[in-house]
């Protein structure tokens, strides 16, 4: 029997669902998470995010690297400091919901 290229689930596509795990992947490790979470909204630079979340200074900066080089966050200069932000609009979205998920 020849297999439906459209059954499975509507609306996505496999190389969208691998897309999509990539970058969940990425931000699934609780540090990143977290680190996402401080960045929403805030642009903060990485000497707040790492008293933010009482990391040490070298383990948020690696984290972040993760991030930049998997295009979820960017950073640009402002003086002598670097801002992050989120730069993927699906992660982003993502990190907005959880405000909502932490709320119950």
């Amino acid at each position: 029997m020849e297999k439906n290229k459209t059954s499975g689930a509507p609306g996505i596509t496999p190389d969208a669902a691998a897309a999509i795990a990539r970058i969940l992947k990425v931000c699934g490790h609780p540090v990143r998470l977290r680190l996402l979470c401080a960045i929403e909204n805030k642009q903060p630079c990485v000497s707040d995010l790492w008293q933010c979340l009482d990391e040490d200074q070298p383990v948020v900066s690696q984290h972040l690297a993760v991030l930049k080089r998997a295009g979820i966050v960017r950073s640009k200069a402002s003086g002598n400091r670097r801002i992050y932000s989120i730069a993927d609009p699906f992660v982003k979205a993502l990190v907005a919901s959880l405000a909502t998920a932490r709320g119950r």
